[in-house]
């Protein structure tokens, strides 16, 4: 590894901006946005097909082409989310890229980096603490204590804490009432972090969180607990972006993890902002397929920090597409269309890259290649993991030219919709439904958003990524399905409300045999089986 010294140079960081975590990483002081006034990268989206359980390779591809580009002569930097500890230590394990195509130092950052989750779990329990001490005190504002919405926050897979109690044990143990835990990730606070352009920005959004509802139906936010300003002092250093390297030394910016299948999926606002200041090229990652990560992305992301997208690659594997045709690759394809559309239906230009495995026979590489020319598609070959940089070329030069045609991009709603047509949109253009059903819960809760103000929010919706619908086993394309919406959630602070469809868990459980299983350390201390 290069010093990150080096690296900062590489990028065009003035030492001066750069606070060392160590050798190999680095936060960026944020005063450095006054020196870059402008923006001159191109910015470059990868998202997937509907993947299999074991993810179809979009960081080690991003981080592929990064190095790709730079192998090209192009300055490029590649910008990915933060590895959340429950994924690490349960199915998925380190979210760092794999192969000859990662971020370094790969277990520094897949645990704790340099604390920015822990400080988001930190600023979120501080909240839940306030909250229930207020509570102890005499309840000053009225809270009804059946209408509190602020969970516990802890970065791990862990069912148990689902649904809990609090309070017990006496008097000077609190209030009792029912409680619950989210994996951080998950929290409201992690999504601000990653959506907010400066510490006013990130003060105001904490300031809005909604915590609950008083016995005379008004809303209680952070700010009413006097909480905002502590939990900001928190995050102070957690909002600073975090410069690490590939396996090549190309720059990443590492900052903010928001899951794609429960907030909206991407680093931060701030990271990829910085890197359009620096680089020709900025290399975005965003959560699962085209339906979860790349669609909030277009529709919200890019709305909130202002970036103009200039094309998209679709990572797709031979694994995934037989997965979604039972084995029949032409089937199996009909799931890589769709999200193709979707990408088009943005008016942005798709490069496909097959992210190549080791069984894979060239004949089923070559039919993909067709089945993707048949639909109007680039596509390329990516050998990222095995080769680095190298194996990625072909790759980087289709983008290259994607870039060329300068296309502007589309949006799936119009800003002022209300939530309901938003979520109408979402699911009959971008997944493919039929049509929108609401619970009884659901239907409540629009009365709420529009009686309170909320009906014009932007829409995060919160589905299975195994499927386009809302059914985890409907593979390939679904059609003639409709979407049922269980809740709708307000994020006061984040400027979103999320829409609940089907039954996805807040806080994961771990697997049988979770990849904590595989990790040691030896008598010099040096960590393995963190991937």
């Amino acid at each position: 590894m290069l010093s990150i010294y080096e690296i900062a140079q590489k990028a065009g960081i003035d030492e001066e901006y750069l606070e060392p975590y160590g050798k190999y990483m680095a936060k960026i002081n944020l005063k450095i946005f006054n020196k870059l006034r402008e923006r001159k990268g191109k910015l470059i989206i990868v998202t997937a097909m509907s993947p299999t359980r074991f993810g179809e390779g979009k960081t080690t591809n991003s981080i592929g082409l990064a190095q790709a580009l730079n192998r090209l002569g192009k300055s490029a930097i590649v910008t990915l989310r933060e590895p959340s500890l429950g994924p690490v230590f349960g199915i998925k394990g380190g979210a760092t890229g794999g192969g000859k195509s990662r971020v370094l130092p790969s277990e520094n950052i897949n645990l704790h980096f340099t604390g920015d989750i822990h400080a988001v779990s930190a600023a979120h329990n501080l909240l839940s603490a306030m909250l229930d001490n207020h509570l102890h005190f005499g309840n000053e504002l009225g809270i009804n204590i059946r209408k509190i919405f602020w969970p516990r926050a802890i970065d791990m897979n862990d069912r148990a804490l689902r649904n809990i109690v609090i309070g017990l044990g006496g008097t000077s143990g609190g209030i009792p009432r029912e409680d619950h835990f989210i994996i951080s990730v998950a929290s409201e606070v992690m999504a601000i972090l990653a959506l907010a352009k400066n510490y006013k920005d990130l003060k105001e959004r904490l300031a809005k969180i909604i915590v609950a509802i008083s016995k005379d139906k008004k809303i209680i936010t952070a700010k009413d607990l006097k909480a905002d300003g502590a939990m900001a002092v928190l995050l102070t250093e957690a909002l600073k972006p975090n410069l690490v390297q590939t396996t090549e030394g190309t720059p990443a910016f590492v900052h903010a993890g928001p899951f794609a299948n429960i907030a909206h999926g991407t680093n931060s606002v701030l990271a990829t902002d910085l890197a359009l200041r620096l680089s020709d090229y900025v290399i975005t990652e965003t959560g699962f397929g085209s339906d979860l990560g790349a669609e909030k992305f277009v529709n919200f992301v890019s709305r909130v920090g202002n970036f103009d997208i200039s094309a998209m690659v679709l990572v797709v594997s031979i694994r995934a597409i037989k997965h979604h045709g039972n084995g029949d690759l032409e089937k199996g394809f009909e799931n890589v269309e769709k999200h193709i559309e979707n990408i088009k239906q943005w008016n942005l230009p798709a490069v496909v890259a097959i992210n190549r495995f080791p069984d894979d026979t060239d004949e089923e590489i070559q039919k993909v290649m067709k089945l993707c020319e048949k639909v109007g598609a680039n596509a390329a070959v990516s050998e990222a993991f095995a080769k680095g940089g190298e194996g990625a070329i072909e790759l980087a030069e289709k983008v290259i030219d994607a870039v060329k045609e300068g296309k502007t991009q589309k949006y799936t709603y119009d800003w002022d919709d209300l939530v309901d047509v938003k979520i109408e949109k979402i699911a009959k253009e971008v997944y493919g439904a039929k049509g929108v059903e609401y619970t009884a819960e659901a239907k409540k809760d629009l009365k709420f958003l529009k009686k309170h103000g909320f009906d014009k929010l932007p829409v995060i919706v919160s589905k299975t990524q195994y499927s386009l619908s809302d059914n985890p086993k409907l593979l390939g394309r679904p059609k003639d399905f409709t979407v049922t919406v269980r809740n709708l959630i307000v994020n006061g602070g984040a400027g979103f409300v999320v829409a609940l469809m089907g039954d996805i868990l807040l806080i994961p459980g771990l697997p049988r045999e979770p990849a904590a299983h595989r990790m040691y350390i030896d008598d010099e201390g040096n960590i393995y089986g963190v991937f």
